[in-house]
């Protein structure tokens, strides 16, 4: 059975994993990642698109000239997407997220196990808690990176938002506000960094232990050793 101290570090351990595990489940399902305005020209009025979206679905609300709101209505992101290389970075994140959603689940698989038993093989320890952790971290680093190159260099809310009403014309301007979705993914990050913390100073202490109760026997004077 493993000591108290160690229990208790690594069932702490296992709490921040099980909130980064949920978290980026929140993160996939929500669709607050983006909010978009993007505004075209037309022969005789402007148009402004309204964009809420996430990494599957979204809304989107169309106002003419003087806030004239002319319609509302929901879109698929896959479906609203022509462009190979902004769809195939949409399902590049997803894949990421997925990644990273495995990572912490298996980092709160190897949390929940040192917790209660003392496994015998070295990745299963400390070793596993850092592997799994930074991958998850690096994943989800990954994913918002991936998002904001999507959205100014390939152009997403312009192409859903022509996807949503197809007879827009000449794009003018975009102004884009990241949402919450977005925005508690350095959450994950932190708790992912709390994990490895926590693991580290359990680590550090009982390294710092063993060293302890070796160091008599190496300062003991010579003729008590040969005694």
């Amino acid at each position: 059975m493993p000591s108290r101290k160690k229990t208790g570090m690594f069932a702490s351990a296992f709490f921040t994993c099980v909130c980064s595990f949920v978290i980026i489940c929140v993160v996939l399902a929500t669709q607050h990642w983006m909010r978009s305005e993007v505004r075209f020209s037309g022969t005789n009025s402007s148009v402004t698109v309204s964009l809420t979206y996430g990494l599957f679905s979204g809304t989107c609300e169309q106002f003419v000239d003087a806030g004239l709101q002319v319609s509302e209505k929901t879109f698929q992101v896959a479906d609203n997407l022509s462009n190979t290389k902004t769809k195939g970075t949409i399902a590049a994140i997803i894949a990421v997220l997925v990644l990273s959603l495995l990572s912490s689940l298996l980092s709160s698989g190897f949390t929940c196990t040192n917790a209660v038993s003392n496994p015998y093989q070295t990745f299963l320890g400390p070793t596993g808690v850092y592997t799994w952790n930074s991958l998850c971290g690096i994943f989800i680093l990954i994913a918002m990176i991936l998002f904001p190159v999507n959205i100014e260099e390939n152009g997403l809310s312009v192409e859903l938002a022509r996807g949503c009403f197809s007879f827009l014309q000449t794009h003018t301007k975009s102004t884009h506000t990241y949402g919450y979705s977005y925005w508690i993914m350095l959450l994950i990050i932190f708790l992912n960094i709390a994990s490895i913390i926590i693991i580290y100073l359990y680590d550090h202490a009982r390294y710092s232990k063993k060293k302890e109760q070796e160091r008599p026997i190496e300062n003991a004077p010579k003729d008590v050793i040969l005694f």
